[in-house]
């Protein structure tokens, strides 16, 4: 009897596997086969032959009157996704009920009459611009006069009268003197 060497020995678990995976409703991975066949994934990914029936039965899709296997982890995606799907879906939702809330206010304000018509809001902007102007003028009329009066508290100048031109005291003329 001729004893198979191991390199053909894991070829047919790998064969083997495969096929067992095939029919039944797991996934195919290479580690999921990798684990079934008992054998390292680098012995999968080293003999290209076999990664690529790997790949083409992961990719087929399953044969009819059979179901797909769903796995754990793409159920989990999935309600991930359509979670934050919802999420952002009712954040819109809000958002297009208040737009909704302020025009439909908006109009049963304008309809009722209580609202201020476009001709009174229109004079109400005509009215507080000249407002501002007077009182920009009413507060130039404040500094000008608190000027006028701390003029005529100075000591020695008389309100009617030019102020006396400045010359420097004798003490100062000494020091100037001095430097040249």
């Amino acid at each position: 009897m001729v004893v198979p060497r191991p390199r053909k020995r894991r070829r047919e678990r790998v064969l083997k596997a495969l096929d067992a995976l095939l029919r039944s409703d797991q996934d195919i991975t290479v580690s999921g086969l990798a684990r079934a066949a008992r054998v390292d994934r680098t012995y999968l990914y080293r003999h290209r032959d076999l990664l690529e029936r790997v790949h083409a039965a992961a990719a087929a899709p399953p044969e009819e009157g059979r179901i797909a296997a769903v796995s754990r982890a793409s159920l989990r995606a999935d309600l991930t996704n359509a979670l934050e799907r919802n999420r952002r879906l009712t954040v819109r939702i809000r958002q297009l009920e208040k737009r909704l809330s302020e025009s439909l206010g908006e109009t049963a304000w304008k309809e009722s009459g209580l609202g201020a018509s476009p001709d009174i809001d229109e004079l109400q902007r005509r009215i507080t611009l000249p407002e501002q102007d007077l009182a920009d003028i009413r507060g130039q009329i404040e500094e000008r006069t608190e000027e006028l009066a701390a003029a005529r508290a100075a000591p020695g100048t008389d309100p009617g009268t030019e102020p006396a031109p400045l010359t420097p005291s004798a003490p100062e003329r000494r020091i100037t003197r001095g430097r040249r």
